[in-house]
C-alpha cells in the first residue's frame, strides 16, 4: 500500500507549473483585452490542474502494465515499483480526470460557449491516449504535438476565450511560447529516458531524432519563447519583463547541450518547470500592466 508521500511524488508535483503557466498567460491576455475574471482564471486552474495530476497518474499507470518504467531514473512509478496496485493507479487517474471534466463543464456553463465541451473532450481524450490504449501517440514521437496543442495553444487560448470571449494575437503568441515551453519540459524528460525507452520501444521524439538533435531542440524549446515574449512588447512594453530569465534560460539549455546526462537531467527537469512559470508570471505582468 503505497504511503501518502508516495502518492504526492506519483503525481509529479514538478509538473504542475506546465499547468499553471498557460492559465496565467491566458488571463494576462484577458486583461489585455480588458476583460480579464478571477473566478473564470481559478476555474480553468482547477482544471488544468487536475488534468495535470490526472495524466500523470494515467502514465504511471499505463507505462507500469507496460513494463517501459521498470529502470527509470526519477520520481518513483507507482505501479513500476509496486507501491500501489495498477488498479488503484487508474482509479486515481481516472478521479482526477473527472474532476477536471467537471471544473471544465462548469467553465463552460459560466462562460456560455457549449461548443468548448469538444475542445474539452479532446483534452480529456489526449490525456489518456499519451501511454494509454493499444496505439498511444506517446510513443510514436508525438507527445511533444501533444504538449504543445494541449499545454500551450488550447489551454492559454481557451483561458483567453471563456474570460474575454474573444483571443488576439498576443493571446496566440503567448500560447506559442507556452507551448514550447511545456514541449521543453517533455524534451528533458524524454532525453533523460532515451536509453529504457529504446529498450521498451517507446519511440519519443527524442529517441526518434537522436541524442544530439535532441538536445538541440530542448535549447530552441526554451530560448525561442523569450524572443515571442519580448515581441507582445510592441502593444504591451512591459512584457520586456520576459528578458529578465534569459541568463537563467540560457544556463540551462547550455547543460543540456554540453551533454548533461541520467540523474543530471533530472534537477535540470525541475530548472525549466520553474523557468515556464517565471516566464508566464513575468509576461502575465506585462500584458496586466
Amino acid at each position: 500500500m503505497a504511503s501518502r508521500d508516495e502518492w504526492l511524488a506519483g503525481a509529479r508535483p514538478r509538473t504542475l507549473p506546465a499547468a499553471a503557466a498557460p492559465v496565467l498567460v491566458g488571463t494576462g491576455a484577458a486583461a489585455a483585452l480588458g476583460s480579464a475574471s478571477l473566478p473564470r482564471a481559478l476555474l480553468a486552474l482547477g482544471v488544468a490542474l487536475a488534468l495535470q495530476v490526472g495524466v500523470n497518474y494515467a502514465n504511471d499507470y499505463s507505462d507500469g502494465v507496460r513494463g517501459t518504467d521498470l529502470n527509470r531514473v526519477g520520481p518513483i512509478r507507482l505501479t513500476a515499483s509496486r507501491a500501489a496496485a495498477p488498479g488503484q493507479v487508474r482509479i486515481a487517474a481516472m478521479a482526477f480526470l473527472t474532476l477536471g471534466a467537471a471544473l471544465g463543464l462548469w467553465l463552460v456553463i459560466l462562460s456560455g460557449h457549449p461548443w468548448l465541451l469538444f475542445v474539452g473532450a479532446l483534452a480529456l481524450a489526449a490525456a489518456w491516449f499519451y501511454t494509454g490504449g493499444s496505439k498511444p501517440y506517446g510513443y510514436l514521437g508525438l507527445g511533444e504535438v501533444g504538449v504543445f496543442l494541449f499545454f500551450g495553444l488550447f489551454a492559454v487560448l481557451g483561458t483567453t476565450y471563456t474570460q474575454a470571449g474573444r483571443v488576439s494575437w498576443i493571446a496566440i503568441v503567448g500560447a506559442v511560447a507556452i507551448g514550447m515551453l511545456a514541449s521543453a519540459l517533455l524534451m528533458a524528460n524524454n532525453l533523460r529516458d532515451i536509453p529504457t525507452d529504446a529498450l521498451n520501444g517507446k519511440l519519443t521524439l527524442a529517441v526518434r531524432i537522436g541524442d544530439r538533435k535532441a538536445r538541440w531542440c530542448y535549447a530552441v524549446f526554451l530560448g525561442v519563447p523569450i524572443l515571442l515574449g519580448a515581441i507582445c512588447a510592441i502593444q504591451q512594453p512591459w512584457s520586456l519583463l520576459v528578458l529578465l530569465i534569459a541568463l537563467p534560460t540560457g544556463i540551462a539549455a547550455s547543460a543540456v547541450l554540453i551533454g548533461a546526462r541520467g540523474r543530471a537531467l533530472v534537477p535540470i527537469l525541475a530548472t525549466t518547470a520553474q523557468l515556464e512559470l517565471a516566464f508566464a508570471v513575468l509576461l502575465t505582468i506585462g500584458l496586466w500592466a
